[in-house]
């Protein structure tokens, strides 16, 4: 992983600026599709990188399915993308000699012992991994980028615990564990802060398997309704957050536990809590401890936010990174 995020910023560094929303979701997407399925889409003739950033443009468009319109192009991408991972799905399975030690192998091997893992919901699954890989971290890095730029002194205690880390290696060369992942507390309060300012998804929903009396209202949620727990309305609850507009990474030394799990919810909560959510965390832990240590950067252009309902950033979030010098 850290290989990677060195690679794409070495690339990134050597161009003029880079539009950075667009350039993270390339990365994650081909990334997560290596991890995947290694590189089985290598050769394929459509790019699934940017055939997901089409994709999500389009999926919360109105639902006309009409030729021209933004949702009958989401669907046909969706089609598409799905047609490609079947063909990798059923390649395999047609040679299961042939392994690659990558995630689609070990859910292969699991369907012959769990009965409800079908070819069509491994298909289901690749597809769901990569589309919430591709834009949720994507989306997040933006804002990273955006909120440490235009605050300073964030970005100065970040950069210290990150210098910190290597001060500590007798190589500078050895790569990150994950005992020096876990020492990072102030990046991971800076990605909590990125991440409740950003409310990435709009919301998500629970079906009520009971009635439900909702306190002090007098008012019961039926069984059977569907709720959608709308994020922002808890992440900017100025009883729970002071000062909710404010990028302050600071608050969460203090915040208690019990205010975490019940109004921090960028992953989702109970049950079904997004099972990338560690992988989420390290991936930008990762990348903003080469950032900070070795790149800059200044905003060239762009930085627009708009909420339709997912947010977006119409005229791009346009970086000049350069390295820094020794």
């Amino acid at each position: 992983m850290e290989d990677m995020v060195c690679e794409t910023l070495r690339k990134w560094s050597s161009e003029e600026s880079i539009e950075v929303k667009g350039a993270a979701v390339t990365m994650t997407t081909n990334f997560a599709a290596k991890q995947i399925f290694s590189g089985d889409l290598e050769n394929a003739p459509l790019n699934i990188s940017e055939m997901f950033k089409d994709l999500v443009e389009g999926l919360m468009s109105f639902p006309i399915n009409i030729p021209g319109t933004a949702h009958h192009k989401c669907l046909q991408i969706h089609k598409k993308v799905r047609k490609m991972m079947k063909d990798v799905v059923q390649k395999r399975l047609a040679a299961p000699e042939r392994t690659q030690g990558d995630l689609l192998d070990h859910i292969i091997q699991d369907m012959d012992t769990e009965t409800y893992i079908k070819e069509d919901f491994v298909v289901q699954l690749m597809f769901g991994l990569l589309f919430v890989t591709s834009d949720s971290i994507s989306t997040t890095l933006a804002l990273a980028f955006k909120l440490l730029a235009e605050h300073p002194a964030v970005l100065e205690e970040l950069t210290a615990e990150h210098e910190a880390i290597l001060k500590k290696r007798e190589n500078l060369n050895t790569p990150l564990t994950w005992n020096e992942y876990k020492s990072m507390t102030f990046t991971l309060q800076v990605i909590n802060e990125v991440l409740r300012l950003g409310n990435i998804a709009p919301g998500f929903f629970r079906r009520a398997l009971k009635d439900i009396p909702v306190n002090a209202t007098g008012y019961t949620i039926p069984e059977g309704w569907v709720i959608m727990i709308a994020t922002a309305a808890l992440h900017l609850n100025s009883n729970q957050f002071e000062d909710p507009l404010a990028f302050n990474p600071w608050r969460w030394k203090n915040i208690q536990p019990s205010v975490v799990s019940k109004c921090f919810m960028p992953f989702g909560s109970g049950m079904k809590q997004c099972a990338g959510a560690e992988y989420s965390r390290v991936l930008l832990a990762t990348f903003l401890h080469v950032l900070v240590t070795k790149y800059r950067w200044a905003m060239v252009k762009g930085g627009k936010i708009v909420r339709a309902p997912i947010i977006r950033f119409p005229d791009g979030f346009h970086f000049k990174i350069s390295e820094k010098s020794n």
